[in-house]
């Protein structure tokens, strides 16, 4: 319990309502008031718990959702604002559920050291605006996708066979360009219309899909360029670990809690003389499909990661345990990205000195024994591989 004197708030956040409760240093209910959620709410509510006295924190559920309104207000007032979890279950059942008694409980929590957690940054909302979009999009990609699959099995064989052997690209190309005005048969005409609709819709999709991709990496790389420059992290997955982690980096205590935020970090379960762990189930299962993606990408093109996998797996591990080991490692990397303990390389000579010598990307690209997209990623920063940035600096050096 802290020494501090004063008052401690505690609010419960709902879409159109919130409910602010304050109780003394001690423990003791002083007073509680519900607001509506709008701008002159949230400001009758700051007002009124700082009239009730000096404020040590106020305890906020919803933070990210519903709380974020007044969680915004009074930090511009200067009051500290502390993330509270939800009610648990058990003290449900035991002491009832409402509005007043969730806002008390919000402030005994603060009042206790059980939540001590700061809210994460109001600049990280756009970038989960961009991921929510991009998700929905690609969501409805897949759907238009599974359509497009659908009506050429109930199609006529003729039509079906017409597209059967087609590459996943040529067919949508081929479907984007029907012309269904030029058909005799009206069945027909309609169902390659249907078909020409889908593989539209699934194209500008796409286009839409990277453009906010784009806008993804460039917000990424602003917020956190050691997190972009990690081998492995993409647009999607360092939007996810920003989002995850808030943009706010010191609210992470250690790597261990990080882990443990993302799920990774195993849970003691001994009892006597046992002693062993058990898989977390818990965590962001997001941020935990984000290491994963991070790991796979390694296993493709890091040959370390990929020599690390067969050691142990020489050892008996098993793969899956051998992923375990590998997200627990990257965890711990990205963690120092966070907090802004990770050298980001720097490959902006590469371009000018290759320029300089008059050495054409092709040909950069065949001494080196890469695709010419390899050597033009690398220059422009937007993949980290710095063994072979140090041979290509090397070969330019002595070309």
């Amino acid at each position: 319990m802290t020494d501090a004197p004063g008052r401690v708030g505690g609010i419960d956040s709902h879409k159109d309502t919130i409910h602010v409760a304050v109780i003394t240093d001690i423990g003791q209910h002083v007073d509680d008031r519900q607001f509506p959620t709008t701008q002159s709410g949230y400001r009758r509510a700051v007002a009124w718990l700082i009239g009730h006295g000096p404020l040590t924190a106020v305890g906020v559920e919803g933070t990210s959702s519903y709380g974020r309104g007044i969680a915004t207000e009074l930090t511009t007032a200067g009051v500290r604002v502390v993330e509270v979890n939800r009610t648990r279950p058990a003290e449900r059942r035991k002491q009832g559920k409402t509005d007043a008694l969730d806002a008390y409980r919000a402030a005994r929590s603060v009042l206790s050291g059980e939540a001590s957690t700061d809210p994460k940054s109001a600049s990280i909302e756009p970038l989960r605006a961009l991921n929510i979009t991009r998700r929905s999009a690609l969501k409805a990609q897949q759907a238009a996708w599974r359509q497009i699959g659908c009506v050429l099995v109930n199609a006529p064989a003729a039509v079906r066979d017409r597209y059967r052997d087609l590459p996943d690209a040529k067919l949508l190309s081929t479907l984007a360009g029907l012309r269904p005005g030029r058909c005799a048969d009206p069945d027909e005409a309609d169902l390659l219309h249907a078909l020409r609709a889908l593989a539209r819709r699934h194209r500008d999709l796409a286009t839409e899909i990277q453009d906010i991709e784009e806008r993804m990496l460039a917000r990424a790389t602003r917020a956190n360029p050691g997190l972009m420059a990690i081998k492995g992290v993409g647009p999607v997955t360092g939007t996810q670990l920003l989002l995850t982690a808030g943009d706010n980096p010191d609210r992470l205590r250690s790597s261990a809690s990080f882990a443990a935020l993302c799920g990774t970090s195993p849970i003691p379960v001994s009892s006597g003389r046992t002693d062993r762990h058990r898989l977390s189930r818990g965590g962001d299962r997001q941020a935990n499909a984000a290491l994963h993606r991070v790991v796979k990408n390694r296993m493709t093109h890091d040959p370390t990661t990929r020599a690390y996998r067969d050691k142990h797996l020489e050892k008996g591990w098993t793969l899956p345990a051998v992923y375990r080991a590998l997200k627990r490692a990257v965890a711990r990397e990205i963690f120092q990205a966070l907090t802004g303990h990770c050298p980001v390389p720097d490959y902006s000579d590469l371009r000018p000195s290759r320029r300089a010598k008059n050495i054409t990307l092709t040909n950069a690209a065949s001494a080196m024994g890469v695709w010419p997209a390899r050597v033009g990623e690398l220059e422009l920063g937007r993949r980290r591989d710095d063994d072979f940035a140090d041979r290509y600096r090397q070969w330019l050096t002595a070309a």
